[in-house]
């Protein structure tokens, strides 16, 4: 098996949430920051990290709960696919998405959703008015 990017981290995990605005309180209420909201799901970040709680709401069919990896460079994203698909793993396409971010998804052995996501270097943007992106920590 390939090894992971070094640059990697963990960077959010996404949870199934049955009342999406009751779940953004509870988490804002613990110091996380809205960086996106939408009407089916929302992306809270720790200020000093920028570690992420994705809140899925029933509606939302993109993706289910999983843990996701931060990579810092968009090349590695597609080398990590290439090796674990040579490997014999079975991995999703690469997107990328409207806020710059690009990833792609698979299950661990065990059956766990993973997704490997590049975070540019500036941090995941906001759709929050007047709320900047937390930039990621330094590697």
């Amino acid at each position: 098996m390939p090894s992971l990017p070094v640059s990697h981290r963990l960077g959010h995990v996404a949870l199934r949430v049955q009342d999406i605005g009751r779940a953004k309180a509870f988490y804002q209420a613990l110091g996380l920051r809205l960086t996106w909201d939408a009407p089916d799901w929302a992306y809270l970040q720790w200020p000093d990290d920028g570690a992420g709680i994705a809140l899925l709401s029933p509606d939302y069919t993109a993706a289910g709960p999983h843990l996701a990896l931060h990579v810092r460079d968009r090349a590695e994203v597609d080398a990590a696919r290439a090796g674990l698909v040579a490997a014999g793993h079975r991995c999703g396409p690469v997107h990328d998405h409207r806020d710059g971010t690009a990833s792609f998804y698979l299950q661990d052995p065990e059956g766990n959703w993973l997704e490997l996501l590049y975070e540019p270097a500036g941090g995941i943007p906001s759709n929050v008015p007047g709320q900047a992106p937390i930039p990621p920590p330094p590697p």
